[in-house]
């Protein structure tokens, strides 16, 4: 999906632009061919129990650049910055990540990023070195080398172990599913399935990343851009 195409889509899921279509036009009949395939239905909500029965300091983190893995590592800083200065406690804070357009490819799994090029496709510099790097930047680990070992845990697979909620853009989804369409071949249900399966256990995909950031808040989290 064009970035052009995906921005305009997440703009129609917000209601931003609504107002510019005259009120005889169906719009959603419109735009039914560019919708996202996925039903609403199928769509996990149930993330905003967890922030309205989670601490009272409540954030939601939006992260719609790569930007070196920054804007996942900064959802846990900000925790540890709460517990070290307001003495808050674990469960005093809920952090809320949304990975979504150019960010979407922090979502997926080192292995995606091997087979399908990930790196290729985007500008990708090491969140130390800043040198480039064919790594998931969100995903590095000292057990690897990649960073030392005070870094562990701000990854992102350490940020939902510990109970932390991360949402990914059902839209810019779209092109990780191309990368798949590109490599081997196929085409609509069978590459969203291999893409799928790419994506790091525990991301929970919404309509939107829009939509995402714009829920986390009505359920009381602040927000901030974080990439």
């Amino acid at each position: 999906m064009s970035q052009d195409r995906r921005e305009f889509l997440e703009r129609i899921a917000s209601g931003a632009m609504l107002a510019s279509f005259p009120a005889s036009i169906d719009v959603l009949s419109a735009l039914r061919a560019g919708a996202p395939a996925t039903p609403a239905e199928e769509f996990d909500l149930t993330w905003t129990n967890r922030v309205t029965g989670g601490g009272k300091y409540r954030a939601v983190f939006d992260v719609p650049e790569i930007d070196s893995g920054y804007g996942v590592w900064r959802a846990s800083l900000w925790v540890k910055q709460y517990m070290e200065t307001l003495k808050a406690g674990p469960k005093d804070c809920t952090p809320v990540l949304v990975l979504r357009h150019h960010g979407i490819a922090l979502a997926m799994k080192q292995s995606f990023w091997d087979k399908y090029g990930v790196a290729k496709e985007n500008t990708v510099t090491h969140p130390i070195t800043q040198q480039g790097t064919d790594r998931n930047p969100a995903l590095l680990s000292s057990s690897r080398n990649e960073v030392p070992a005070d870094f562990d845990e701000v990854a992102l697979d350490r940020y939902i172990a510990r109970g932390n909620i991360a949402l990914a853009c059902n839209l810019a989804f779209d092109d990780m599913i191309e990368l798949v369409s590109k490599k081997d071949g196929t085409t609509g249900d069978a590459s969203r399935k291999t893409a799928l399966e790419g994506l790091l256990p525990g991301v929970i995909l919404q309509p939107s990343g829009v939509f995402a950031a714009i829920r986390a808040q009505d359920v009381g989290c602040k927000y901030i851009r974080a990439s």
